[in-house]
């Protein structure tokens, strides 16, 4: 009978501390394993670990464009937002994220990025109706209207000729137009820059009234010509604000 008793207490021990460790003896805890950096899915950790040091902590931007913005997600279609993560943006500091052009997310992470992105930040009831220019030109821009454009909308805050101004940056400085494609200028032309201010094609900031010179949005044509405009200051050299003469190696 002792001997059954005592059994029986062993049986309950080990049943118990199996059940306690949750693996049998020598064995981690599933919480416990560590995932390799290939196997993370969950949107918040990839985002924090790839994008927030430009676009800013849950996208609200930073040295780049904030990706919680409703209006860039309203005109930036999936493919487009998956092919700028997957091969970057050649010429500019957007680097390729996807294993196959050099970076080091899978295929399943670019999703989960692209996925996450448009569930938690997309709003599509924020434009109120509004109809905003194409994401990608669709006509050829002309820099002389350009011109025009600039000084009736951007010019007030920008300054002449874009050098900068009380209330907006220098955006003909060759060095940042070194660093922003067309598409890149485009993109800012048209949902702005609400993290610093900067209002949206529309002349709209949230909080504020419409503020266009003209008290209308600009067209899709009109953000074309204003693109070509900027486009035309880049320079060869940019960067160099003093003359590089050649040296006689003869």
């Amino acid at each position: 009978m002792t001997h059954v008793r005592r059994l029986s207490a062993l049986t309950m021990l080990v049943a118990t501390l199996l059940t306690g460790c949750g693996a049998p003896p020598g064995q981690p805890r599933t919480s416990s394993v560590t995932l390799a950096p290939s196997d993370i899915l969950e949107f918040d950790a990839l985002y924090t670990a790839n994008c927030a040091g430009c676009h800013g902590a849950n996208g609200r931007g930073g040295a780049a464009i904030a990706l919680a913005d409703p209006v860039y997600l309203a005109i930036a279609d999936t493919g487009s937002i998956r092919a700028d993560i997957a091969a970057g943006v050649h010429g500019t500091s957007m680097p390729a994220f996807a294993q196959h052009a050099g970076g080091m997310l899978t295929e399943k992470q670019i999703d989960a990025l692209v996925s996450g992105i448009r569930s938690s930040w997309s709003r599509p009831a924020a434009l109120a109706g509004a109809n905003p220019p194409s994401y990608a030109a669709t006509s050829t821009g002309d820099s002389h209207r350009g011109a025009a454009v600039y000084q009736t909308f951007c010019q007030s805050c920008h300054g002449t000729d874009g050098h900068g101004g009380p209330k907006g940056s220098a955006i003909t400085n060759d060095s940042f137009l070194a660093l922003t494609s067309d598409q890149g200028l485009r993109t800012a032309v048209i949902v702005g820059r609400p993290e610093l201010g900067a209002p949206d094609w529309r002349g709209y900031v949230a909080g504020r009234a419409l503020s266009s010179v003209e008290g209308r949005p600009m067209s899709d044509q009109e953000v074309t010509d204003v693109v070509s405009w900027l486009a035309s200051h880049r320079v060869a050299t940019p960067g160099q604000p003093y003359f590089t003469a050649q040296i006689d190696q003869r």
